[in-house]
């Protein structure tokens, strides 16, 4: 329970630090914005390696596992789309990769419902995956820049910070008492 814990305060920060970065680059040059869109799947792809190799590994952990393929591919996939397409190209593959890593996210939570605090990573799935929705429909029209994508690492980040919260004030209260 510490480590899952512990982990959603690191995902927590580290998307806070990334919003941070997003809203202080948002009149940055194209190759830095493109950097952060790369960074941040790219970084999720590792978040749930990480993860997965705490819980049993990436073959017990399915949800897990395609996340950081996707992720992965994504990372790879964005910095192609960003170099020929710029910003249009990248929030079409942030949008797609959005709406996948929040289904991805919503089955981990079902999986591990039962150790607390899984309601809001459930929660967090959902809106990960309507807000990708909202990215590809966006990628046709007015495009958005990065501060306009900051607010969904922002929810993301609260989202792991209210579970990682959960686990802790849950462990506080299962302590036998002295």
């Amino acid at each position: 329970m510490n480590t899952l814990r512990n982990f959603y305060f690191l995902r927590a920060g580290v998307a806070l630090v990334w919003v941070v970065l997003a809203l202080l680059s948002a009149a940055a040059p194209s190759p830095v914005v493109g950097l952060l869109l790369v960074l941040y799947p790219a970084w999720d792809a590792f978040a749930n390696v990480l993860d997965a190799r705490r819980n049993g590994g990436l073959a017990a952990n399915p949800g897990q596992r395609f996340n950081a393929i996707t992720s992965g591919m994504t990372a790879i996939v964005m910095a192609v789309a960003y170099s020929l397409y710029a910003a249009k190209g990248g929030v079409l593959v942030f949008g797609v990769w959005a709406l996948l890593a929040g289904l991805f996210q919503l089955a981990v939570g079902i999986r591990r419902r039962k150790l607390g605090g899984q309601v809001f990573m459930m929660i967090s799935g959902v809106q990960s995956a309507l807000a990708g929705i909202v990215f590809c429909v966006q990628a046709f029209k007015a495009v958005p820049g990065i501060a306009q994508l900051a607010p969904y690492a922002a929810f993301g980040a609260f989202y792991f910070l209210l579970s990682a919260l959960w686990l802790t004030f849950k462990r506080g209260r299962a302590k036998p008492a002295s």
